[in-house]
């Protein structure tokens, strides 16, 4: 028993999740201008987690073969064999469900169809559509992943303003950097399953090129966030200089030597440095209410 709870567990892509969760509560923190309700972060926390559990269990329905070459997803629960095609369908529609009532009914209207519209624009438009089609799936199927921050703010405020879109703009010019060095990672991997990822066609010496233009992007964006946010101070502004150059300094080593080992510096610091922005977003909304 222990064994198939953990086997649905992993279908949702806790380890994605979690990061996921944790910038919609940034944009919930920025919305409320301080630390939300208990019942609208339950709301959020369910709705949103079961939102992007259903959309990563479809991406694995849809993508088995993928994952059974690739030897980074091959042990994934469709991909071995440990949940059936059937069982993980009806799977996603019932996190699907629970996703749409609890934002519903903790949350309202807007924040449910933002989730879901989330997630069809990662099953549909990026795993169905870009990703086996062009270089630029990541860059455009990038946009789902942004949709929490907008699903956390609307969870809060029942309304999307500039503020809220500036953090979507974030994590969209977040994602390529990120991908792209894991892409780079296992190029190998990618160009086996035959996924037209930046490095596979273009070489990794365009896509360092690219990763740098886009956290050049990237950290432009985030200092002009707190040009358009009442809620953001000196704590965001100082960390998101100090963070953004480190990022840039990291892809211009990357596109000076163009090897693996830059390659998983920059994507594990990518992590890091968007775990810590948020962060800070989230301390820098809350000194008002907190009343340090």
């Amino acid at each position: 028993m222990s064994s198939v709870i953990k086997n649905y567990f992993l279908l949702t892509k806790p380890r994605v999740l979690t990061l996921l969760i944790f910038t919609s509560f940034g944009g919930a923190f920025l919305a409320k201008q301080g630390v939300p309700g208990l019942f609208e972060s339950i709301g959020l926390f369910i709705g949103g987690y079961c939102a992007s559990g259903a959309a990563a269990t479809l991406n694995m329905y849809f993508e088995t073969d993928i994952d059974q070459d690739m030897g980074r997803t091959k042990n994934r629960p469709i991909a071995d064999g440990s949940i059936s095609h059937n069982k993980a369908l009806v799977f996603s529609i019932l996190l699907s469900i629970i996703s749409f009532i609890s934002l519903l009914l903790l949350n309202n209207f807007l924040a449910a169809i933002l989730a879901f519209s989330g997630g069809f624009f990662y099953v549909v438009i990026y795993t169905l559509y870009l990703k086996r089609r062009t270089i630029q799936n990541i860059v455009i199927g990038g946009a789902a992943g942004a949709f929490p921050p907008l699903v956390g703010y609307a969870a809060i405020s029942n309304n999307l303003t500039l503020e809220a879109i500036y953090l979507f703009l974030i994590i969209f010019f977040w994602t390529p950097p990120h991908f792209w060095a894991l892409a780079i990672m296992i190029k190998d991997d990618y160009e086996k399953a035959n996924i037209p990822m930046l490095p596979v066609v273009k070489g990794i010496k365009n896509a360092s090129l690219q990763i740098l233009l886009y956290s050049i992007l990237l950290v432009l964006i985030t200092t002009l966030t707190v040009t358009i946010s009442s809620s953001l101070g000196w704590i965001y502004v100082i960390s998101s200089i100090i963070l953004g150059a480190i990022l840039i300094i990291m892809a211009f080593q990357l596109y000076k030597k163009q090897d693996r080992a830059s390659a998983v510096s920059i994507y594990k610091y990518s992590l890091l440095y968007l775990f810590l922005l948020i962060g800070f977003v989230m301390a820098d909304s809350s000194i008002k209410y907190l009343e340090i």
